[in-house]
């Protein structure tokens, strides 16, 4: 009897090691199907999941206290699994080289409770070669056990999308891989009882690590493009929107737009692919000029906004800056690699400590990561320039005239709005009289 067919009945369990915002929307999905411990390291995430919270808003607070997994921050517990996937960050280091510690203590722990004939899956991403060269022997050695003979491993990248409640797990097609072909019927079995839009087995592991690298990086050139041409319209005075706008008519353009790229994928995944490429010896020429374009991106905004400032006969040193927004993308909790982070440090710079405001993040993560206080909307007073910094539904929900009531008083002209998203009309914008500008 295959290993799938043991998972089907309930003979045998599957372990998700890791739940953060990919982890745990597949722990759950997969407990509809089969029986699945959820383990984490993090104790205190695992009383919030059994308690019936969900602090990634990914499921839902109701799906978490429906839901049949067995949540664990004892390792040992991932004794009775015999199918594995590994959904655990992988970040970069200070100087962009790729941070394996993460990917490589999930294989430890794995490789000290893996029993004969089970399977791991990695989903982190990696750059090519990492789950066979690197992960692979980190389990033999714990485990005792040879890869091919006891065990086996495949690779499937996340394509989850966070805050994304219309591209789900479900209904994204999943890449899938195998050591061999056996390894991969099981896995992409297994995989098909949750993905609906139907899977996608390819010829090898370093295939598919290679997708998920690539398919980031694809994605982080274009966003640099748009805002290289951001800086370009800047200075002709062009505003970026409308040319987007106007491009977006011709029925074969891309749809990217300007703005700041962060979080743990497309932030991360072409520096995981450059490294590899520097280790055999070709030196990126596109992707890393990309990376450094939207690296910068955050301090280009931070000096739009001391421009205007200065502009509106502001004295910025004195000036008081209301941030909305510090999570790394819209309608998310993920402050993860967030660039509204360079905004602020770069108005430190200049003197000025801005209050930020964002209800979508935790304020004691925001405290733990960024040293920063979150502020709440009601304490939105007295600002002489608002930085627009994240499109979230609940900032594109206010109405201009409640922007306005967060100023000090004076005339309109003196009050400068910087719409990084460009979510307000510039009718509008120029209605109100506002010292405005977006990306």
């Amino acid at each position: 009897m295959s290993l799938y067919e043991k998972l089907l009945r309930g003979e045998e369990q599957l372990a998700l090691v890791g739940l953060g915002y990919v982890g745990m929307p597949i722990a759950v999905a997969f407990a509809r199907k089969v029986r699945v411990i959820g383990y984490d390291l993090n104790q205190e995430k695992i009383r919030c999941y059994r308690s019936g919270k969900d602090p990634t808003k990914e499921v839902g607070d109701e799906a978490v206290a429906d839901t049949s997994v067995f949540f664990t921050s004892d390792e040992s517990d991932l004794d009775q699994a015999m199918f594995f996937i590994v959904a655990v960050p992988t970040p970069v280091n200070q100087d962009k080289t790729p941070n394996l510690d993460p990917v490589l203590g999930a294989s430890v722990t794995v490789g000290r409770h893996i029993r004969r004939g089970a399977i791991v899956v990695f989903e982190s991403t990696v750059y090519p070669g990492v789950t066979e060269d690197l992960c692979v022997p980190v389990i033999e050695r714990e485990s005792g056990l040879v890869c091919g003979k006891d065990f086996w491993v495949g690779y499937s990248p996340e394509r989850i999308n966070p805050g994304d409640k219309v591209h789900r797990l479900e209904n994204i097609r999943k890449i899938v891989s195998g050591m061999d072909e056996e390894s991969l019927e099981e896995i992409r079995n297994v995989y098909n009882l949750v993905i609906e839009a139907g899977t996608v087995p390819v010829s090898s592991i370093k295939t598919a690590e290679a997708i998920k690298v690539v398919e980031n990086s694809q994605r982080d050139i274009n966003i640099a493009f748009m805002n290289e041409l951001a800086m370009v319209f800047d200075r002709l005075g062009i505003d970026t929107n409308e040319v987007v706008d106007g491009m977006n008519t011709k029925w074969n353009a891309l749809g990217f737009r300007p703005g700041l790229v962060g979080g743990h994928c497309i932030g991360v995944d072409p520096y995981y692919f450059t490294y590899e490429a520097e280790k055999l010896g070709y030196h990126s020429q596109i992707i890393l000029s990309g990376r450094k374009v939207n690296d910068g991106m955050g301090q280009f905004v931070a000096d739009a906004a001391i421009k205007q400032m200065i502009l509106a006969g502001k004295t910025v040193k004195l000036a008081k800056v209301i941030i909305l927004g510090l999570t790394f993308k819209e309608n998310c909790p993920d402050i993860r690699n967030s660039k509204v982070e360079d905004i602020i440090r770069r108005l430190q710079e200049y003197g000025i400590e801005p209050v930020v405001i964002d209800p979508h993040a935790a304020k004691e993560e925001a405290m733990r990561e960024y040293g920063v206080h979150l502020s709440t909307l009601e304490e939105a007073k007295g600002a002489d320039c608002v930085i627009v910094a994240v499109a979230h539904d609940c900032f594109r929900a206010l109405p201009l005239d409640a922007i306005e009531a967060m100023y000090r008083p004076g005339p309109a002209s003196e009050k400068v709005l910087v719409d990084v998203k460009g979510i307000y009309p510039i009718r509008e914008l120029k209605k109100h009289g506002f010292a405005y500008w977006r990306l």
